[in-house]
């Protein structure tokens, strides 16, 4: 399993934002270069989106959908990439003081990477995951540095 952990300096209410917002996927999630809603009202259990994965000239469609949520501090989420496999994906968010530390817990489930999983491959998942809560990061305090400038 490959789990790390960051703190984002701004609120925890902040962060979720982000992650409420089913569009902004693209801005903090690693590969994604698109995300838009699917079903239901994301976040709610059972509600999806859909995303678009590049690498150099290919493509990858995908599809990730909300197994829990217990607002505002968890999200589980399961990730279909297509022929690539699916990911159980956890995020946690806690206020710490007035700040927000992020966990991030990823496991393949199905296909290809669910097989192949090893440690080479989390270290790999670890690589991602540093990027991915930087960027998570980069999007938060730049929304909050936005809101705070135009109050």
């Amino acid at each position: 399993m490959a789990v790390r952990h960051r703190l984002i300096e701004s609120p925890a209410g902040e962060v979720w934002a982000v992650l409420a917002d089913g569009t902004r996927y693209g801005d903090w999630v690693v590969g994604t270069s698109r995300s838009r809603p699917a079903d239901g009202e994301w976040p709610q259990v059972g509600s999806s989106i859909r995303y678009t994965i590049r690498f150099g000239p290919w493509s990858v469609a995908g599809r990730t959908v909300v197994r829990r949520c217990e607002t505002p501090g968890v999200l589980e989420l399961e990730v279909d990439s297509g022929w690539l496999g699916t990911a159980r994906i956890a995020l946690e968010v806690r206020p710490w003081g007035e700040n927000a530390l992020v966990t991030i817990d990823e496991h393949p489930l199905r296909g290809p990477a669910g097989k192949l999983h090893n440690t080479a491959v989390d270290a790999l998942i670890q690589l991602r995951h540093r990027s991915m809560l930087a960027r998570l990061a980069d999007t938060v305090e730049k929304a909050s540095h936005s809101t705070h400038e135009a109050a």
